[in-house]
């Protein structure tokens, strides 16, 4: 399969998770094609002083790696600064959330993964 970067639609949600401001994602992989596995592979983007509120992840994991940017994550209450080259990882159970903290767009990946492969 391939998928031409003009064929990803673009979403904008405000305040997801309630955070502030709006996340920009492009879905890289639509849930239906994860294989019963997950139900996010995506791109995101974040401008300057957006965020995703802290939630709780269960039944799933998530994965963030940041492509662009720097900024500032909640890893189960503790905010920890981070940037360009790192990767954070909320597994089931545990509670995250992050913040723009650069004066430019914070661009990730975003992976959610099944804690228990889900019947398609």
């Amino acid at each position: 399969m391939i998928r031409r970067g003009t064929e990803i639609a673009l979403s904008k949600v405000e305040n997801f998770k309630g955070g502030t401001g709006a996340l920009l994602s492009r879905e890289i992989l639509m849930p239906d094609e994860m294989g019963g596995h997950g139900r996010k592979f995506g791109f995101t983007t974040l401008e300057p002083g957006a965020s995703i509120g802290t939630h709780a992840h269960e039944g799933d994991s998530e994965t963030y790696y940041i492509l662009k940017g720097s900024a500032r994550y909640n890893d189960n209450g503790t905010w920890v600064d981070v940037k360009e080259g790192d990767m954070m990882h909320c597994r089931d159970g545990e509670s995250h959330g992050i913040e723009n903290s650069d004066d430019g767009p914070l661009q990730f990946i975003a992976l959610i993964l099944y804690s228990e492969r889900k019947e398609r």
